[in-house]
């Protein structure tokens, strides 16, 4: 039975393929989606694609074991682990259990722009294959915790 990946953030979904990063959009991480989150003012909160146990956790990105077995990667922005921390608040630890939707990292947008960095959050099925989540046909906003795509595919 498929699993469901929700978004972590309100946005526009964006094919992997137009990521301005090339080891993402030419998916060397594993398959996925991209969201351009929406424009607020404040900080935005990244929550959890899914049920599962936090694996590896850093300001800018976090890798989370579903209850299913599959490793989902959240990446917040494009070098923006070149901010060591800066606008990015953690809100859980590694080897916490989460709920799909559950908060897991505050990031201010004016701060990313500020040093000229994309905010776009990336959301990847660790070591699947290039083409296994297939891009989206339109251009589509979305809200947090919803299905952003379902694994597999």
């Amino acid at each position: 039975m498929p699993e469901n990946i929700l978004s972590p953030v309100r946005g526009t979904v964006v094919p992997l393929g137009d990521v301005p990063d090339p080891v993402f959009a030419q998916e060397i991480v594993g398959g996925g989606l991209a969201l351009q989150p929406s424009r607020r003012a404040g900080s935005v909160t990244a929550g959890a694609p899914v049920s599962g146990t936090i694996v590896q956790i850093q300001p800018h990105a976090f890798v989370i074991q579903s209850t299913e077995g599959t490793g989902v990667l959240v990446h917040l922005g494009i070098d923006t682990v070149r901010l060591n921390g800066e606008g990015f608040e953690v809100l859980v630890t590694k080897g916490s259990t989460v709920q799909a939707g559950d908060p897991v990292v505050r990031f201010d947008q004016a701060v990313i722009a500020a040093h000229g960095y994309s905010d776009i959050c990336l959301v990847i099925v660790l070591q699947s294959p290039p083409g296994s989540v297939p891009a989206p046909t339109d251009t589509r906003t979305i809200d947090a915790a919803e299905v952003l795509f379902s694994w597999p595919s």
